[in-house]
């Protein structure tokens, strides 16, 4: 009988794995995307205090009707927007193990666009 790997496991071994080389901190915070099939979720991570300085999601009323790839790219200009609005421009982007493409790359690409560095 042949099995599947599970997708997720793999994916956070993946994660776990691209964790031990970055780390964020006050001056640098960790921008880590979490993916689910619904919906797209990033957040501001200072690792060095354990604490999330922003986050933003579709779940948040800004977002607003799109297909996800849309969506994603909505999520990473709000989560800009909140990181200037802290003066925090420079991050270390964490893609939490996914492929750098479709909806993880529009979240990216739209961050950078309003004012994240990485």
């Amino acid at each position: 009988m042949i099995t599947k790997p599970d997708k997720n496991k793999t994916r956070a071994r993946r994660h776990k794995r691209v964790r031990a080389k970055i780390s964020g901190t006050a001056q640098r915070p960790r921008l880590n995307v979490f993916r689910s099939n619904k919906n797209i979720y990033a957040q501001l991570i200072d690792d060095v205090a354990g604490v999330t300085l922003a986050s933003a999601s579709t779940l948040d009323q800004e977002i607003t009707a799109g297909n996800k790839t849309e969506q994603a790219a909505a999520v990473g200009k709000l989560i800009a927007d909140r990181a200037v609005k802290l003066d925090k421009t420079e991050v270390v982007f964490d893609r939490g193990g996914y492929i750098y493409h479709g909806r993880v790359q529009a979240l990216a690409d739209a961050a950078r666009e309003n004012g994240l560095k990485f």
